[in-house]
């Protein structure tokens, strides 16, 4: 009798677990992932998962409300050619040490690597005295410097990056990689898309210059980035272009020519990678700071001048002042505000905190000049907003006071 209510009581349970419905989420693999457009006009992103037995279960991805993305302009930390003269003490440890806490306050940060990694050899530019000439070729040590210091991706797209021939250019990429830095600009890695916090960002970098993916050719520049725009949330562009030195800082709206070599028309290139869907665009190559822009609600910096250049670069006067620029947006790339922080190098190098906010005062000026049907304003201080909204704050201010 016992060993039949044992078996009438096992065949109830096995009926009971048959007749529920189980259900299992299947997820996407990673390389599938790209193919899905996530930008949304809406602050969630919903993907219908794959389950047994029709049950349907919806997977929220949450998507941040406000976005920051840190710019800077060229980084060459020292080279070791043609010889160890030109490399800093104590292996640069310290040349970031000022900055670095602001650095890493953000999202994303961004900057223009000059020259190539690589420790000996390579395939050098002719030169006929290397001590005359400007190529670098910075030690593999100096790149957890820039990872220490919050940096996440790096343009390798300018007129350095063939420095060292192939050799260079392979060993630089596989010394970024080996850190995990995200890095786009040569024509065998033209564009990165990487996940920070939830948030999928797409990066591509152009130059005018051999190796790299061509700031010239609009056409491809389009297709790029439109194919980022559809698989990431937010767009960064970078691009080396434009003539160089303090003769140069304002945005002609032309094509430049530089010692007989096309920089490109950086105005077109900057509003044709937006209407592609770039949401910020961050300019670098002029080795001085250029204006401020604001197209179609995407923020655009046409120079972001010499960041931290050691021991083979000009730092007189306006080619010693940068700006660290941190972009407020929103989850899908529309500008808030921008807050400029002013930086000073002093020879040999290296940014330090500029208490005079000299940087703030050139880019209000070259704004306004360049700019003037733009409705941004650079306040004193360096926050960078729309006229609208500046007014209202002033008109608070007023009420308050």
């Amino acid at each position: 009798m016992f060993k039949c209510c044992k078996l009438l009581l096992l065949l109830a349970i096995i009926i009971f677990i048959s007749s529920c419905k189980v259900s299992r989420v299947t997820t996407q693999p990673p390389e599938q992932q790209d193919s899905l457009s996530v930008k949304e006009t809406v602050p969630t992103d919903t993907t219908v998962a794959v389950v047994q037995d029709s049950v349907e279960i919806n997977v929220h991805r949450l998507l941040k409300d406000t976005l920051t993305i840190i710019g800077v302009g060229d980084i060459m930390m020292g080279t070791n050619y043609p010889d160890d003269r030109y490399l800093p003490p104590n292996n640069g440890a310290y040349l970031l040490e000022e900055v670095d806490s602001i650095l890493r306050d953000a999202d994303v940060t961004f900057g223009n690597l000059e020259g190539v990694i690589l420790n000996e050899g390579g395939d050098p530019k002719y030169c006929r005295n290397p001590d005359v000439c400007y190529i670098f070729r910075s030690p593999e040590y100096m790149v957890q410097h820039l990872k220490d210091a919050g940096f996440d991706v790096m343009s390798t797209a300018n007129n350095h990056a063939g420095d060292f021939g192939d050799p260079g250019r392979k060993n630089t990429m596989r010394v970024l990689d080996s850190l995990g830095l995200w890095h786009a600009g040569l024509v065998s890695r033209p564009s990165a898309t990487f996940m920070i916090d939830g948030m999928k960002y797409g990066f591509a970098a152009f130059a005018p210059n051999n190796g790299t993916v061509s700031i010239h050719d609009l056409d491809e520049a389009r297709r790029l980035v439109s194919q980022l725009d559809s698989v990431s949330d937010v767009v960064i562009v970078s691009f080396h272009g434009g003539a160089e030195g303090s003769k140069h800082q304002h945005v002609p709206r032309r094509n430049e020519i530089f010692y007989g070599e096309d920089r490109g028309n950086v105005y077109d290139f900057a509003h044709s990678m937006i209407d592609a869907g770039a949401d910020i665009v961050f300019g670098h190559g002029p080795h001085v700071t250029r204006a401020v822009d604001i197209y179609k609600n995407r923020f655009i910096i046409y120079s972001l001048g010499n960041f931290c250049t050691y021991a083979r670069f000009n730092l007189r006067g306006d080619n010693g002042l940068a700006p660290i620029v941190k972009v407020f947006t929103t989850h899908n790339g529309e500008f808030i505000k921008a807050v400029v922080t002013p930086v000073i190098q002093r020879a040999p190098g290296g940014p330090k905190i500029d208490h005079e906010g000299r940087v703030i005062r050139k880019l209000v000026e070259l704004t306004e000049k360049d700019f003037p049907e733009v409705p941004v304003r650079i306040a004193p201080g360096g926050i960078i907003t729309y006229i609208q909204d500046q007014n209202v704050t002033d008109a608070l201010q007023g009420k308050s006071n």
